[in-house]
């Protein structure tokens, strides 16, 4: 089984200052939740309103994939999976 990500639907959820976006192993659809303030350490030029961190989502949703892809390699078979600050030390840079 391998993780892809063909649905690039993406929601911001402003309470829990999270974007949600999904994977899928197979049929299988693994949510995922990406930690608001990642997308300030990745696009430090975003500006702080929900259409500026979504598409500030999309211009670097191929580093993001590529870390959800690590996580969820690291613990399969959670009902979904949070990406935090810390699971990006590596990519900030990048």
């Amino acid at each position: 089984m391998t993780l892809s990500f063909p649905n690039v639907s993406r929601s911001y959820d402003p309470e829990g200052r999270r974007i949600r976006f999904w994977g899928y192993d197979s049929t299988i659809e693994v949510p995922f939740f990406l930690e608001e303030g990642i997308i300030f350490i990745l696009r430090p030029q975003t500006k702080n309103n929900e259409a500026a961190i979504l598409a500030a989502f999309d211009e670097v949703r191929e580093r993001i994939c590529a870390v959800a892809l690590k996580i969820y390699a690291l613990h399969r078979h959670r009902s979904f999976y949070d990406l935090r600050t810390a699971d990006f030390a590596h990519v900030a840079s990048a």
